[in-house]
């Protein structure tokens, strides 16, 4: 179902509707793939962020890159 929605761009968003339409996208096209491109990345940062605090607190996975920390250092130490 369509949705009708009006804005107010600044110059810069003016700017980067003028890039998007240069490669053959309606202005509505343009705006309706920029909209989800931006929160298919939203949600893709805040699931990264989730899965690092998750192995940031992971005691067992801390120990583990430390030691391959470790072990790497070793072999750079040697070569």
């Amino acid at each position: 179902m369509a949705h009708a929605v009006s804005v107010r761009l600044d110059d810069e968003a003016v700017g980067a509707l003028n890039r998007l339409t240069s490669t053959g996208l309606s202005q509505s096209e343009a705006i309706r793939s920029a909209l989800v491109d931006a929160a298919d990345r939203l949600h893709d940062m805040v699931s990264l962020a989730t899965e690092a605090r998750a192995l940031e607190a992971d005691e067992f996975d801390r120990a583990e890159m430390l030691a391959i920390a470790e072990m790497m250092e070793s072999l750079r130490a040697e070569g």
